[in-house]
């Protein structure tokens, strides 16, 4: 239960991370400091770390609660 709250709130605060990033990049496409194509390339990589890090979060979190609550 420890586990499933834990990576509620990471995800969470990753979704949110992720999302000013992208906007911070629209507005540097906007105002032309950076290229469409690296604005495409900053968002996806921003987008599957951020997917990577809130898929694999839960099992660590698991993982960690199993270890502290055997003792």
């Amino acid at each position: 239960m420890e586990a499933l709250i834990a990576s509620a709130f990471s995800t969470l605060i990753i979704f949110i991370t992720v999302f000013s990033i992208i906007k911070i990049l629209i507005i540097g496409l906007q105002r032309k400091e950076i290229l469409r194509r690296q604005f495409f390339v900053f968002s996806g990589a921003v987008v599957f770390t951020g997917a990577m890090a809130a898929f694999l979060l839960p099992a660590g979190f698991a993982k960690l609660a199993g270890i502290l609550l055997a003792n």
